[in-house]
């Protein structure tokens, strides 16, 4: 209502001094001028209307602006329950990218990296118990050979010792009666045989590592096969429609590089145990034609 009077007030004040305008120029004969200003009250908000005439009279007109409040919400906004995803385990990763590769073409590569695994853990173990103190061990052939039983306590001490090394020595010491030369030949005829020991099973291991990467690609190619039998199906390309071959081809390739990667590892490890185990057989071999020399010399 406040807002509406306002407006009323004025028209009628406008009405009636036109009326009055009217007849003091029927009075007077002269034409009068008004001028309006409006000034509003900042601490209150009531606004004036000045109306000067010509004549030097005054009318004030007094309207109020009615306030408007805003009025907050009483009612709280609803919060939407938003449901946060479980953080997922590696196992539990690795078991859902192996179901999306395609059962049929994750598990031959799943059973090249276990029978890998495998043939190495046996091969590492082997190599390492494999590994003798061959200084050691000559220290130990030489006091036996200048104690009163000589060749047979020597023997005894090889016997006693594992590794590739004892047995290359036992058979050394077997064959000294026969001379030098023939205890060089054995040497080197048995040591072909440690040697070949030390090397069993790492031909599948390498199989293993060419194998798996050879899987992971033919699965990426049957992978890009099916998304274009379903490009050619559809007559359309669509994301959708490419994207589960596409998902087979990468995730197959992925696997397949990991298990070789991780074979490869333990191969050149392997290779490299190998190679320092032969290189301690030859020098210590060396050192045993020396001693036995030594023997036969001290002998006569």
């Amino acid at each position: 209502m406040k807002r509406l009077c306002g407006p009323i007030a004025v028209s009628l004040l406008f009405f009636l001094g036109g009326f009055n305008i009217s007849l003091a120029q029927k009075q007077t004969g002269k034409a009068i001028k008004y001028d309006t200003l409006t000034v509003e009250d900042m601490n209150t908000g009531v606004q004036r209307t000045l109306v000067i005439s010509s004549a030097g009279d005054t009318t004030v007109l007094e309207t109020e602006e009615a306030e408007t409040k805003v009025e907050p919400s009483q009612e709280p906004m609803p919060v939407e329950n938003v449901e946060i995803a479980p953080e997922q385990s590696f196992h539990q990763v690795v078991k859902q990218k192996f179901i999306e590769g395609g059962v049929p073409y994750m598990v031959p590569i799943l059973l090249c990296m276990i029978f890998g695994l495998a043939i190495v853990i046996e091969r590492i173990i082997y190599l390492n118990l494999a590994t003798t103190n061959s200084s050691k061990l000559l220290k130990n052939i030489e006091d036996a050979l200048q104690s009163p039983d000589g060749m047979e306590a020597a023997k005894e001490v090889c016997r006693n010792t594992k590794g590739p090394v004892a047995s290359i020595f036992y058979q050394g010491l077997d064959r000294s009666p026969e001379g030098i030369d023939v205890v060089e030949k054995s040497v080197v005829a048995y040591g072909g045989v440690q040697m070949a020991l030390l090397e069993r099973g790492m031909i599948w291991i390498s199989l293993f590592i060419a194998l798996a990467p050879m899987l992971g690609f033919f699965g990426t190619v049957v992978g890009m096969v099916q998304a274009f039998d379903a490009i050619e199906a559809a007559g359309d390309i669509s994301p959708s429609l490419v994207a589960g071959g596409i998902k087979v081809a990468l995730i197959t390739t992925i696997f397949g590089l990991i298990v070789a990667m991780v074979l490869q590892v333990f191969y050149n490890y392997m290779v490299s145990k190998i190679d320092s185990l032969v290189g301690d057989m030859e020098n210590s071999t060396i050192s045993l034609m020396d001693i036995l020399v030594k023997y036969q010399r001290n002998k006569k």
